[in-house]
C-alpha cells in the first residue's frame, strides 16, 4: 500500500512487488496519471491531487494515456524512457476506449504492470458498466 503524506511525499515501507523488489524510491513526489475525457473532471483531480503536492499529468483518452506511457508500437519515443508513474487513476466510461480496455493494456505492459490503476466512473446505471 502506497503511504503519501499530505505534502505529497511517498514511502515506499509497504510498497513492494510479489517479488519483493521496492516500487518507489523512499522520499520522492508521487506523479499520478488521471485519464478522463471530461475536462471538467480532469481539472478536479488535477487540483485535488496537487493540494498533496502529487504531480499529475492529464490525458483526455486512453489511446492519449497508451501514447503518453509509451504503449502504442508506431509511437514510441525516447521520452518515455525513465518514465515513472506511482498510480494510474482513469474513468470507466470513454468513448474510444473504456477504462477497463486500458487497465488491461497497462498490466499486459512489462513496465507498467505493477502500477496501481483505479478506475472510477460518476455512472449510476449498473447495466451501462460492462466489461
Amino acid at each position: 500500500m502506497m503511504n503519501m503524506a499530505r505534502n505529497g511525499v511517498v514511502s515506499n515501507r509497504r510498497w513492494k512487488s510479489e517479488s519483493g523488489i521496492d516500487l518507489l524510491d523512499s522520499q520522492t513526489e508521487a506523479h499520478v496519471l488521471a485519464v478522463d475525457d471530461s475536462l471538467i473532471d480532469r481539472k478536479v483531480i488535477e487540483r485535488l491531487l496537487k493540494t498533496t503536492s502529487c504531480k499529475v499529468t492529464a490525458v483526455d483518452s486512453g489511446m492519449r494515456a497508451l501514447q503518453y506511457l509509451g504503449l502504442v508500437e508506431d509511437q514510441r519515443s525516447s521520452v518515455v524512457d525513465g518514465l515513472k508513474v506511482d498510480l494510474i487513476i482513469t474513468d470507466y466510461c470513454m468513448p474510444g476506449m473504456t477504462g477497463y480496455e486500458l487497465l488491461k493494456k497497462i498490466k499486459e505492459s512489462s513496465t507498467f504492470k505493477e502500477t496501481p490503476v483505479v478506475i472510477m466512473s460518476s455512472e449510476n446505471v449498473l447495466a451501462r458498466i460492462d466489461r
